[in-house]
């Protein structure tokens, strides 16, 4: 929405791209049952896009013209923008420097406004060894199969809710039964919530790696893809006391502050120095899987908050 007044900018987003391969809601993809809408993504993050586009007609419909209301819609935001390199988040970030308030719509929680989300890491891990024929393993071969494994129980022991996190999801190696396995890789998820964190177990990583547990392997680490935390900063938390204010004066309930071990473009928008505020979208669950639904009656509430918002300001 345009407006010829000269004011910052509010600014909503929410990204239209789905984890789920095509197919695996069946046909149709969407249905609705009861108070209840299923389908890939509609509480990530496709009811976000929703709710903002109803906010936006309701302003117009009732001549609000006091400062502009931008909208990004994100096409690469499941995958911290690795298929674009960075461009899209970049771009995001760079178009809003100038906003008064950032309003990041993945699916939100009863009650709360997130203001604090883990930081991600995904690190591709790849181990060479030397083949040999199994019956000489005693002698011969150093097995990349073992070191790997070694190197993901020592990973598999960051465990910590509140703090670093590490899952290996992913792994593939070897040949035959009976052969010592010349090659292994492995994929690990890793999740942090401060830069100082983040620094710790890169440097875990690759500490790892530079001792395998089987000598004569040799580990390379490839960093497949990362995104930074959002920290709790003042000026999100001052956004929030502001929009609370708003909510108050017009009937609707205080949103408190919470934080999320998910990631989302949130993290770099407040990086980026811009007041911002995250899961202001829609109510639901099970997101991920094929049973991901949205709450119908919370698309209303999440478009009339951020209406009031951009409103009253």
């Amino acid at each position: 929405m345009n407006s010829d007044v000269d004011a910052a900018p509010v600014t909503y987003s929410a990204h239209m791209d789905t984890v789920h391969p095509v197919g695996s809601f069946g046909t149709p993809a969407v249905r609705r049952e009861g108070d209840k809408m299923y389908g890939p993504g509609v509480t990530d993050c496709k009811g976000g896009l929703v709710a903002a586009l109803l906010a936006m007609d309701a302003l117009e419909r009732c001549g609000f013209r006091s400062r502009p209301i931008r909208f990004l819609l994100q096409s690469d935001e499941e995958g911290g923008s690795r298929v674009s390199n960075k461009a899209t988040i970049g771009y995001m970030c760079q178009k809003s420097l100038d906003s008064i308030a950032f309003f990041n719509l993945e699916g939100g929680t009863e009650g709360t406004a997130c203001v604090e989300r883990k930081g991600i890491l995904t690190y591709l891990i790849k181990v060479k060894g030397v083949e040999a024929h199994s019956s000489l393993c005693a002698v011969a071969g150093a097995n990349a199969i073992a070191a790997a494994a070694h190197m993901i129980l020592e990973l598999e022991k960051y465990k910590d809710n509140e703090g670093i996190t590490c899952n290996c999801g992913i792994i593939s190696g070897g040949t035959a039964h009976n052969t010592v396995a010349g090659y292994c890789e492995f994929g690990v998820n890793i999740r942090f919530v401060n830069a100082e964190q983040r620094a710790q177990i890169a440097e875990v990583v690759h500490r790892l790696a530079a001792s395998p547990y089987v000598p004569e392997c040799q580990i390379e680490v490839e960093e497949y893809g990362s995104r930074p935390a959002m920290e709790r900063v003042e000026r999100n938390l001052a956004l929030l006391e502001t929009v609370n204010g708003i909510f108050a004066e017009n009937g609707l309930s205080r949103l408190e502050p919470a934080k999320r071990t998910g990631g989302s473009d949130a993290a770099q928008i407040t990086e980026s120095g811009i007041p911002c505020l995250d899961s202001l979208g829609p109510i639901g669950g099970r997101i991920h899987s094929p049973d991901e639904y949205a709450v119908m009656e919370t698309l209303k509430d999440s478009a009339k908050r951020l209406a009031a918002v951009a409103y009253c300001i």
